[in-house]
């Protein structure tokens, strides 16, 4: 008998080694691991710069508070301003805290409540982000949500024109859609509601919680957009598996959360900031992210010449190794099945296969991953719309 809660649908499979790519579990089966913790583990597991930085700090000081001084807070909000449009940083713990802390932001600065987002867009669990989030199976038996939130079409300008207006506190966009089916802005759409926000001085916020760090090429995705957001949010792959959140704005917004206005007890303590420096301090070398796109364009164009024979195949989506195979029927079985054959990915909604590789993996790795989902897809993918 658990004696957890039941709120998540467990694989049966419990992971005891892992490194890089690969992971052991319990039994002893080695997997080549597309899910990375979700988009987290974007070094691969157990990197040895990662590891050597955390241990090091272990020997120093685990936790003293935000009453102090904190020099590898200062360090990590460097590479974050350095590498982005933003000026300021605010560190948590997780991408539903950076997304709650934007919103409390741009509500205070612009004294204004409505905020736009998306449908199929994803925010986060927390009663504000979940109320931001435009997927009802996420809000259902919690009761009323926040009423200042309007969700409307992505990638639709027109109806973004009409929706904003003076009385909007922000617009709020992942530039692609992860956990909503891999959809990527289209580039008409994501400038437009830049200068729309400009227009009617709201905050255009970016979510990057599954995006940024590297996992599309750039160190964050809205700079494939030619764009400058007032907000940007950042977890998951921050720390490499070390639990680590951050809000980066401009500077100044900093007016609105003075001391007082907002916090977080374990938000950017000294060993999620020892791990996310070594993070940032590889992803974030020109070269290493040119391999990403590079290796995100290869795995691609791979997937997309065996999808193309599957019945029902719609289309290969995303950016860098943020990939999505859509087709017109669920791929629940065809991933469990993949799993049987030593290959970890994940859904993106019912009809989209996610894959999320570390950003270290190799050609080889995709390459054995390539063959294991030809392997699959030949054997169940083509019936899959008799079985629906």
């Amino acid at each position: 008998m658990s004696h957890l809660f039941p709120t998540y649908t467990r694989w049966d499979v419990e992971i005891e080694h892992a490194n890089g790519t690969n992971v052991i579990d319990k039994n002893g089966k080695t997997y080549l691991d597309f899910v990375a913790g979700i988009a987290v583990c974007n070094l691969g597991h157990c990197h040895e710069a990662v590891l050597a930085a955390v241990l090091k700090q272990f020997e120093k000081v685990w936790h003293v508070s935000n009453l102090f001084e904190n020099s590898l807070q200062e360090e990590v909000a460097a590479k974050l301003v350095n590498h982005s449009c933003g000026e300021a940083v605010f560190f948590c713990n997780s991408g539903a805290e950076a997304n709650e802390a934007a919103i409390k932001l741009a509500r205070k600065y612009t004294n204004k409540s409505k905020i736009i987002t998306f449908q199929q867009s994803f925010h986060g669990r927390t009663l504000g982000t979940m109320a931001a989030t435009g997927q009802e199976k996420v809000k259902q038996g919690f009761g009323p949500m926040l009423e200042t939130f309007v969700h409307i079409p992505y990638n639709d300008v027109e109806t973004l024109k009409q929706t904003i207006d003076h009385e909007t506190a922000a617009v709020m966009l992942e530039v692609i859609q992860g956990e909503g089916g891999v959809h990527l802005g289209n580039r008409a759409f994501i400038q437009a509601a830049a200068a729309l926000c400009k227009q009617y001085e709201a905050l255009l916020i970016i979510d990057e919680v599954q995006t940024g760090i590297g996992r599309t090429g750039k160190p964050f995705a809205y700079q494939h957009f030619d764009i400058s957001p007032d907000i940007i949010t950042v977890a998951k792959g921050l720390g490499n598996g070390f639990p680590v959140g951050a809000m980066i704005g401009k500077k100044v917004l900093a007016t609105a959360f003075q001391a007082g206005s907002h916090g977080s007890t374990f938000g950017g303590n000294p060993l999620a900031m020892a791990a996310a420096n070594a993070t940032l301090e590889i992803i974030f070398d020109k070269a290493f992210l040119a391999e990403v796109e590079e290796k995100g364009a290869y795995f691609s164009a791979q997937l997309q010449d065996i999808c193309a024979e599957i019945n029902g195949f719609q289309a290969i989506r995303g950016k860098g190794l943020l990939i999505g195979a859509a087709f017109d029927f669920e791929t629940t079985s065809i991933i469990q099945t993949l799993r049987e054959n030593g290959l970890l990915i994940l859904n993106a909604g019912p009809h989209v296969i996610r894959f999320l590789p570390p950003l270290t993996v190799s050609k080889a790795e995709i390459d054995a991953a390539v063959q294991i989902v030809k392997k699959v897809l030949e054997k169940t993918g083509s019936c899959m719309k008799m079985h629906i």
